[in-house]
């Protein structure tokens, strides 16, 4: 396989981050305006689940400077949306809203486990790092997200297969780049696998088992 140029590479990658990154900042603001928060609190709760995945990934992985500080428009408009929605969003929106998000956030977990197993790839890092560096980038805003909430992370606790989408996804890339895929070819089948899973799981009300340890009692 011809290893893409820097530059194909760069903007591949940058597509993938914008569209997952709208995806997941409609979802913190949903959570927040859900906890009546002020305008502050739904500014930052949308903020950390937009970047807060991406941001820890780069922490791991020494990248600098980090998305959102250099890419600083995306903190003006963010603001922006946020006052907007506490204009016009009222409770009876919310559901709807609810219903409507649950594509975007499939293809924003799709989106950014592309994103970040690429990147840690493009390191040469590990193929388990690899894989795990997708699922904390596409995971972990909404983590940091339920945390800010006062909420146990639903990725932890609703029994829904998220991060194992987020997972199997992972490893779609890495297959890719083995059987000598292109750059693009790879970020779409992982985007459109790890999308459907997750869409598949909730449709069918797939759930997890939780541990059940025995009652001492």
């Amino acid at each position: 396989m011809i290893p893409p140029s820097p530059v194909t590479l760069s903007a591949a990658l940058g597509v993938v981050e914008f569209a997952a990154t709208v995806a997941f900042a409609v979802s913190g603001l949903l959570a927040a305006a859900n906890k009546r928060l002020d305008a502050v609190g739904v500014s930052v709760v949308a903020g950390v689940t937009a970047f807060g995945g991406g941001t820890l990934r780069d922490v791991l992985l020494d990248r600098r400077p980090f998305y959102w500080v250099e890419h600083a428009g995306w903190l003006w408009g963010l603001l922006l949306v946020c006052a907007g929605a506490m204009v016009l969003l009222r409770t009876r929106h919310f559901a709807v809203t609810r219903r409507a998000l649950l594509w975007p956030d499939a293809l924003g977990l799709g989106l950014f486990t592309a994103n970040g197993a690429q990147l840690a790839l493009d390191q040469g890092l590990p193929a388990v790092v690899c894989v795990l560096m997708g699922v904390i980038t596409s995971v972990f805003g909404g983590v940091l997200r339920d945390v800010l909430c006062n909420d146990v992370p639903a990725a932890f606790s609703d029994h829904q297969p998220y991060a194992i989408c987020s997972f199997i996804g992972g490893w779609v890339l890495l297959g890719m780049h083995a059987a000598g895929a292109p750059l693009l070819g790879a970020l779409l089948a992982t985007t459109v696998v790890t999308a459907a899973l997750r869409l598949i799981a909730v449709r069918l009300d797939l759930a997890l088992p939780p541990w059940n340890a025995g009652d001492e009692r």
